[in-house]
């Protein structure tokens, strides 16, 4: 227990400093984790309890991200929203990809690096759109579809890396059984759902914590990915209260997740696994390739370069996935570059959606 009142102290104190200077926290936290960990100091040792409770932020992430995807809103998008992420799946995951393999990694690592640098920060984007008041620009509706997207993509990627020791298809078919029995489960009991999530008492609070954990055991038992239950049972529940229910996980997801980041630094080892050449090249793949994702994208949805530039200034910044997969499937060389390039690309998102408009003037309308 003392370690983990120690590392919430620690955050407690650089989200102050974070919100601050409207810097995202999330590099900090992994910092104060390096910091407090096997590569620093050695006060914080990662035990099993803190690696479930950390493990648990990263549940309810998903089970929130669940909650923002509606099928209806996504078809209707239509063309749109197909190019956008086809552009970006293909420039983001073969750029990292690519990178990788040429600075000598491994083939299965090299496709982790890929996956996990093809996902922006939604949580960033988004909090750069508020906190710099850009959020009715025509732009803004582009970036949010691209998180959209990016967290469905997300669905079928974790599915794949997921199936490496199982039958596929038996896996594929256990997924779509467990969709059709949660849609009907959630059609059936929509009107008592929003009766008990409308409730004044503990009970939403309660039911919400359970359905989230109880992903945990479900899938463990049924051998399909955690994340992958997480993200569709949220999406099941939008149906009967989706803002109710984010407010309900909100509290815990951003207590768990902070856990996350920071006992994630905890582990990550600088020590001889990873050099500075590696780091700085896949930093600079991974900004260069999401500039030039809003390039496109911007040019072909927007017809401007200019308003491209928005875009791809604004989701420069990885996060919370790209952890989420240099810890599930990286090994240790993999989680301290991909690390290193987490904090360096965060950072750098978070000053480039601020100075969007001045970067805008080198691609006049």
């Amino acid at each position: 227990m003392e370690e983990i009142a120690l590392a919430l102290a620690c955050c407690l104190a650089l989200a102050f400093v974070s919100k601050r200077w409207s810097l995202p926290a999330i590099p900090f936290y992994i910092l104060a984790g390096v910091v407090l960990g096997q590569s620093g100091l050695a006060l914080v040792p990662a035990d099993e309890f803190t690696a479930y409770l950390s493990y648990l932020g990263l549940i309810f992430l998903l089970f929130y991200v669940g909650l923002e995807i509606r099928p209806r809103s996504l078809l209707r998008q239509g063309k749109p929203l197909l190019i956008s992420g086809f552009i970006d799946l293909n420039v983001n995951f073969l750029f990292a990809f690519l990178g990788a393999l040429a600075l000598g990694f491994s083939l299965p690592d090299s496709l982790v690096i890929g996956a996990a640098l093809y996902v922006s920060s939604s949580a960033i984007a988004v909090a750069s759109l508020v906190e710099n008041r850009k959020l009715l620009l025509p732009e803004s509706e582009t970036i949010v579809w691209l998180m959209v997207i990016e967290d469905i993509i997300l669905i079928l990627i974790l599915s794949l890396f997921t199936a490496g020791g199982e039958n596929p298809l038996a896996m594929l078919a256990t997924i779509a059984v467990v969709i059709l029995v949660l849609i009907a489960a959630v059609r059936a009991g929509k009107p008592y759902l929003r009766s008990l999530l409308s409730r004044d008492d503990e009970l939403p609070v309660l039911f919400t914590f359970t359905a989230v954990v109880s992903t945990l055991y479900i899938s463990r038992l049924l051998k399909i990915p955690e994340a992958l239950v997480a993200i569709l049972l949220g999406s099941s529940l939008a149906s009967t209260g989706a803002p109710r229910l984010e407010r309900l996980s909100q509290p815990f997801r951003d207590v768990f997740l902070v856990l996350f980041f920071v006992f994630f630094g905890i582990t990550v080892d600088f020590s001889g696994t990873t050099s500075l050449v590696p780091i700085i090249a896949m930093t600079v793949v991974a900004i260069g390739s999401k500039v030039l994702t809003g390039l496109l994208v911007g040019r072909i949805l927007h017809g401007s370069y200019a308003a491209g530039m928005e875009v791809g200034s604004t989701i420069i910044a990885r996060g919370e996935f790209s952890i989420a997969f240099a810890a599930i499937y990286g090994s240790g060389a993999v989680s301290a570059l991909l690390a290193a390039v987490v904090i360096l690309t965060s950072l750098t998102g978070s000053f480039t959606a601020r100075f969007s408009d001045r970067l805008k003037r080198f691609f006049p309308p």
